[in-house]
């Protein structure tokens, strides 16, 4: 009997030693390195079943490369399209990560049964019926999905090689493993080999792969970080499980760029792509509130008319709370010190709250100038104007600071019915003739003059 050849891996970056240790050289985190078998039995190479053999790459000059451009297959979900940069590109590899619970497995059960192409979707988590029941709200008459509920790669590439799909999706890569790797499933040598077979499968065959994978409490894709390195596409699925709203990102795009960024709907039949989200992010109110202004950001290339909502109150307790819901809370107390040194309001003793509407959290900066107003029309307990926007950056002098394709916000602004825009005069607007009054400040005492 062959001697069980085993290795240590570290568990949260996927760093190999030859021996046990407490402390992983490259992380820094400590007792996450873990033994794992990583014997292999003679294997065969995996046939594509379109050629009976593999033919050897050989070296050609770049000028004889073949640069036509291939078509993209359409996912006939214009959100998914957008964040891919057109349609998934045949042969890629790509992974969707998100937090239990969030939709994963209900965006790529609704893209494949809305696809006119053959589809296999492979489940390691579910039952056939239990998918039948989710599949039976989203779209119940597709007849190009195909189910299968596996966990064996081997067993999955001879059912592929049987249907030969055109799209593959894998739900999820850490319930695979390999006969070639002894250790169990979602160990890091069972990921990298499952992944590397897939990958081979992929390019070989021009067939499109989709993973699902799961996140770590700290919001990482579990397994090793090569993982990521491995796929054409990373894909984040965010959101608040207590909200409807639910956000998809590209953290990298081989194929297109990693700025879109697209919006659906949560809804009892599936996920609903949201074309406006900016009309929904927005509350409709009958009577006018203070402490609420509407902020002109962006989303990668998407123009978002967001709320920022804030709640000054005096303090209660000896220390006042300073509390911020989808916005930087280190960002706010320096937003905070600058309206106490430069606009002279007496903050230090209030407590303040900061919500932005719809459970989405922003990290543009643009949205200062929204938060200043908000603070301000709830310190002095003054309604704004509901037709009032804004979209600037607050520097640490009180200065207004220019924002980037400010005229794209104004458009947008100016699209969903707002009278008055507050940007900085610095930023250079060529737009002529718009209905929107675009008013122009170069400090926040400016801001103060024209809003208390």
């Amino acid at each position: 009997m062959a001697k069980i050849k085993t290795t240590f891996f570290c568990q949260n970056c996927g760093s190999q030693y030859a021996k046990w240790q407490g402390q992983c050289n490259a992380c820094k985190e400590w007792n996450t390195i873990v033994e794992e078998v990583i014997q292999k039995p003679e294997k065969s190479d995996w046939k594509s079943p379109t050629s009976t053999a593999k033919k050897a790459s050989i070296p050609l000059r770049i000028n004889e490369i073949d640069a036509s451009k291939e078509p993209r297959l359409n996912t006939f979900d214009g959100e998914f399209n957008r964040v891919l940069g057109g349609g998934i590109v045949p042969g890629s590899l790509i992974l969707l990560g998100g937090e239990p619970g969030i939709g994963k497995s209900t965006l790529l059960l609704q893209i494949s049964l809305n696809l006119p192409y053959k589809t296999l979707y492979v489940s390691g988590e579910e039952s056939q019926k239990q998918i039948k029941m989710r599949a039976e709200r989203i779209n119940p008459e597709n007849s190009n999905c195909y189910i299968l509920t596996e966990t064996k790669t081997q067993n999955i590439f001879k059912q592929i090689e049987a249907l030969e799909p055109d799209i593959v999706i894998i739900d999820s890569i850490q319930t695979l493993h390999s006969d070639y790797i002894e250790s169990s499933s979602g160990s890091i040598s069972q990921i990298k080999e499952c992944t590397t077979e897939l990958i081979k499968f992929a390019k070989e065959t021009a067939t499109p792969v989709l993973l699902i994978g799961h996140i770590t409490k700290d919001g990482n894709i579990a397994g090793p970080k090569i993982l990521e390195h491995m796929v054409d596409t990373v894909l984040q699925f965010e959101g608040d499980r207590n909200h409807v709203f639910r956000i998809l990102r590209a953290h990298k795009n081989r194929f297109g760029s990693t700025n879109e960024l697209g919006i659906y709907e949560m809804q009892g039949s599936g996920l609903r792509e949201v074309s406006n989200p900016s009309e929904l992010l927005i509350s409709k109110k009958d009577e006018d509130l203070s402490g609420n202004a509407i902020a002109a950001t962006l989303e990668g290339v998407r123009p978002l008319m967001i709320e920022v909502q804030a709640l000054v109150s005096t303090a209660v307790y000896g220390t006042p709370q300073r509390s911020a819901t989808g916005f930087n809370a280190k960002r706010l107390n320096m937003l905070l010190a600058v309206l106490e040194k430069r606009a002279g309001f007496r903050l230090g003793a209030k407590d303040v709250f900061l919500n932005i509407t719809g459970g989405i959290t922003v990290d543009d900066p643009a949205i200062d100038l929204a938060v200043v107003a908000s603070i301000l029309s709830s310190n002095e307990d003054v309604a704004l104007q509901k037709d009032f926007c804004f979209a600037a950056e607050v520097g640490l002098s009180g200065e207004i600071r220019p924002v980037q394709r400010v005229e794209q916000r104004i458009l947008e602004a100016e699209k969903l019915g707002f009278s008055s825009i507050f940007v900085s005069k610095y930023n250079k607007i060529s737009l002529k003739n718009t209905a929107i009054q675009i008013k122009l400040i170069s400090k926040i005492e400016d801001l103060v003059a024209e809003l208390v």
